[in-house]
């Protein structure tokens, strides 16, 4: 490169650097003002996630980045990013207390990841929190004084026995719930040990979220709504949706969503194990759509192996899901052996036909994502 043509780079990368440096400060200032709406929402009792207002906003800067000849994704990535950041913010200046006068939140299980994210969002919107653990039982009866609502979240494999030898002389007007991946159980087995407002919930997220805003709980309703409105609507202005559903139907999607999933995962990894596969190697040679496949294998074998044998193992029906999962890899298995390609044509088209408009929406989704992936590369 001679020196003319390093100098010309130079002073563009200056320039650059300049806008950079405007972008930054720009950031800030909008930091500042989603701070303040955050205030105002706190105040308000407002949830901090806004779906319409969100979606008319994107729409809106996609139109004027067309309009300017940059590209519609372009923006709304950058903004989807910001927003993100800001809930994130937005959280620090706590919430609005729906229900001001009851008494001690008491969250069983209070010192795992999931109880302490609860505790963190009660304590955030006013609430007293106390932990109860294991060690804990010895001053139980201190700890439930006076207590408006008690939270279980304990591994699967003991929480219908905790709630049904340990919670049973709760008053009458203490709202009892759960926070378990299944739902059946657990709460048959709140609604016999406990006779007031009984509630099932099960947040579709891991302990390691920033905020809830956007995230999924599923709400299973028990007895006495009407006393446990104020706690689902406290849930919503952290920024959760909340679904409805019955246990048995929330219990049977589980088993396709959680146990058979998580077991493929498990199943890819120990045959990546007993391969002896070079994962190095395996990256250097992956598409994104491949990396984030072995994210994914590799996420579940990053945390705890008992809360997944929990959720593997806690519905007998699983192991039916599972089962149709290995009769459908076999015959799949067998149309490859026999090179029966034009079977496997066939039936490809028999799924697309299936998923129908889902299969084209989960592309552009997924597409967004691939380039994330590929933008995060260091190898």
């Amino acid at each position: 490169m001679n020196e003319k043509t390093t100098a010309e780079l130079e002073k563009l990368r200056g320039h650059i650097d300049n806008v950079d440096q405007q972008l930054l400060h720009l950031l800030r200032k909008r930091l500042d003002l989603v701070a303040q709406v955050g205030a105002v929402k706190h105040g308000a009792g407002l949830p901090i996630y806004a779906p319409q207002r969100e979606a008319a906003m994107l729409a809106k800067r996609r139109e004027e980045a067309a309009n300017m000849d940059v590209s519609p994704q372009l923006i709304e990535d950058i903004l989807r990013r910001l927003m993100r950041e800001s809930y994130l913010n937005e959280k620090d200046v706590g919430f609005k207390q729906v229900k001001a006068d009851l008494g001690p939140v008491v969250i069983v299980g209070g010192a795992g990841k999931l109880g302490g994210l609860f505790a963190q969002m009660l304590t955030l919107s006013g609430y007293e929190v106390r932990s109860l653990d294991k060690d804990d039982w010895q001053q139980a009866d201190s700890i439930f004084e006076g207590a408006g609502l008690v939270i279980v979240t304990v591994p699967i494999s003991i929480t219908c026995d905790v709630i049904l030898n340990q919670l049973n002389h709760l008053p009458d007007d203490c709202i009892l719930a759960d926070l378990t991946s299944i739902k059946s159980a657990p709460l048959d087995a709140m609604l016999t040990a406990h006779q007031g407002p009984v509630l099932g919930l099960h947040p579709m997220f891991g302990p390691d979220v920033g905020s809830l805003a956007k995230q999924v709980v599923v709400v299973c309703h028990g007895r006495g709504s009407e006393h446990y409105t104020w706690l689902l609507e406290q849930i919503k202005i952290w920024g959760a949706r909340l679904v409805e559903a019955e246990a048995d139907k929330h219990d049977k999607a589980m088993q396709l969503v959680q146990a058979m999933r998580h077991f493929s995962s498990f199943v890819y990894g120990l045959n990546l194990y007993r391969e002896e596969a070079d994962i190095d190697a395996l990256l250097q040679f992956s598409s994104p759509i491949y990396r984030l496949e072995l994210a994914m294998v590799g996420r579940l074998f990053a945390q705890s192996p008992e809360l997944y044998a929990d959720i593997i193992f806690a519905q007998q029906e699983s192991m039916v899901a599972i089962g149709d999962y290995l009769d459908n890899y076999s015959q799949a298995l067998s149309m490859l052996r026999q090179g029966d390609r034009q079977g496997f044509i066939d039936q490809f088209k028999q799924v697309a036909e299936w998923f129908g408009d889902f299969a084209p929406q989960f592309q552009r989704e997924s597409r967004a994502m691939l380039q994330s992936v590929n933008d995060m590369k260091t190898n």
